[in-house]
């Protein structure tokens, strides 16, 4: 049996944790921090992401039955639940252009577990290879699907997580396919809706 030395030993310490370093000071600065808004006049809450804590105040009359705020410019969608004690942030997909992106009041008024994916004429003149699909890996609107007021207008999952973050949508709002269920779970229809 080879003994290894107290010096070698301590080494091999030390290179260990400097290859965990890195993971261990991201994981610091992802916890939201507060931060003075360059007025100086109030703190504001944000994280590494950029995300700034929204007031549903801000944006609606009421809760309603629930609200959401997609802010494209951030990419972030903001959940409140009826009665305000569920708040949750998520990042998301938005869309390429400024002419894609449709902004204002609306509602969810349809929600579907698997859904089978159209494009609609604009895309395909974008675009002729793109044809239906129906559920499963490829389609992009991945496991979940919650329908706008606005027709061909969706908040959805994709299977595609690069997508996450950027301007890469044909107007919807994506999100990774873990949020839009946990989303899906806790949005009624009839929760308001407001994409900045």
């Amino acid at each position: 049996m080879t003994k290894t030395s107290p010096a070698r030993r301590r080494f091999l310490a030390g290179a260990g944790a400097l290859m965990f370093a890195p993971s261990i000071l991201r994981a610091q600065t992802a916890i939201p921090v507060e931060e003075v808004d360059r007025s100086g006049s109030e703190s504001v809450r944000r994280n590494i992401s950029s995300f700034q804590r929204q007031d549903w105040r801000d944006h609606f009359d009421s809760l309603g039955k629930g609200a959401i705020v997609a802010d494209t410019n951030s990419r972030a969608l903001h959940y409140w639940s009826a009665d305000g004690s569920d708040y949750r942030i998520y990042p998301t997909s938005v869309p390429m252009t400024d002419e894609l992106t449709k902004r204002g009041y609306t509602e969810v008024v349809r929600k579907r577990v698997g859904p089978d994916w159209t494009p609609t004429p604009s895309m395909v003149e974008r675009n002729p290879e793109l044809k239906y699909m129906p559920p499963g890996p490829d389609n992009p609107l991945g496991t979940h699907a919650m329908y706008l007021s606005w027709p061909a207008y969706l908040i959805h999952g994709t299977h595609d997580t690069r997508k996450i973050g950027r301007r890469s949508s044909d107007g919807c709002i994506g999100l990774y396919n873990f949020a839009i269920e946990e989303l899906f779970a806790a949005t009624p229809i009839g929760t308001q809706v407001r994409i900045l």
